[in-house]
């Protein structure tokens, strides 16, 4: 069987039948630690960054917030506004990059809630742009309003590949989805990775991969990447857990870790 080489957001039900497993998980988290930790804790405008297959941006929508997102992809922003439209609920999707976005017209700032989690931040390769997207984030919340980034922390002394394995079905459509993951350059700061989705759709199979590349973190560089953007507040640190009741250290001794962040 022949592998074709394809970008896995370009088929974005596959990429959302892989991650939509925790999207309860982590819309629970979000309003929980909104409740928690913003200034104060009302106001119901979210703003979500690299918003992909719209699989939270649908979780939020239905449960009252007023959703806006954007995704670098135009087949995931159509897909998303698919999904929304089907189920009766609205949300203002746009085309847009992290690092350059701007709000379109008719949206204005000051939203009370902004996420951008698994990793997507590390789409970005150089620090400029990393800084430049919060400095974004941080101009489109209002003061009090919360920021929760969520990221995979690299052990630079690692010498092997990494691999992980997720298989998700929806209806007659499954998906394997192995992701290998190979040690960091600690010099440039750049990850290569490669997925391979198994696809069976009925009677048929098929296999595509894509390659691409993720910026490299460990707690310490991501916390001087924070002190350029004085704008955002460090508040707390939890892991992919999703659990509040079990905040963590910001250090290196986990991989997963979920920033809360808090607008000045």
């Amino acid at each position: 069987m022949a592998t074709e080489q394809r970008d896995w957001y370009d088929t974005p039900l596959y990429y959302d039948i892989v991650f939509d497993d925790g999207t309860v998980m982590e819309a629970d988290f979000l309003e929980a630690a909104f409740a928690k930790y913003a200034l104060p804790a009302k106001g119901r405008r979210l703003l979500e960054p690299a918003c992909g297959s719209g699989r939270l941006a649908l979780e939020l929508a239905r449960r009252g917030w007023a959703v806006s997102g954007f995704d670098g992809n135009a087949h995931m922003i159509e897909f998303a506004r698919e999904r929304l439209a089907t189920a009766g609920l609205k949300a203002r999707l746009w085309q847009d990059w992290l690092q350059s976005f701007t709000l379109p017209k008719g949206v204005k700032g000051g939203f009370d809630m902004a996420h951008c989690l698994v990793s997507t931040f590390k789409y970005l390769l150089t620090e400029k742009d990393a800084a430049d997207c919060l400095r974004r984030v941080a101009e489109a919340l209002r003061p009090g309003g919360v920021f929760f980034l969520g990221l995979h922390l690299t052990d630079y002394s690692r010498t092997s590949a990494e691999h992980e394995r997720w298989v998700a079905q929806r209806g007659e459509v499954s998906v394997v989805c192995n992701t290998h993951t190979w040690p960091a350059n600690r010099k440039t700061r750049i990850e290569d990775l490669r997925t391979r989705l198994k696809i069976t759709d009925t009677d048929r199979t098929h296999t595509q991969m894509t390659r691409w590349q993720f910026r490299t973190y460990s707690a310490a560089q991501l916390k001087a990447l924070l002190r350029k953007v004085p704008e955002l507040e460090y508040l707390e640190c939890y892991d992919f857990t999703y659990d509040l009741s079990e905040p963590r250290w910001f250090d290196d001794s986990y991989a997963d870790v979920l920033l809360v962040l808090r607008k000045k």
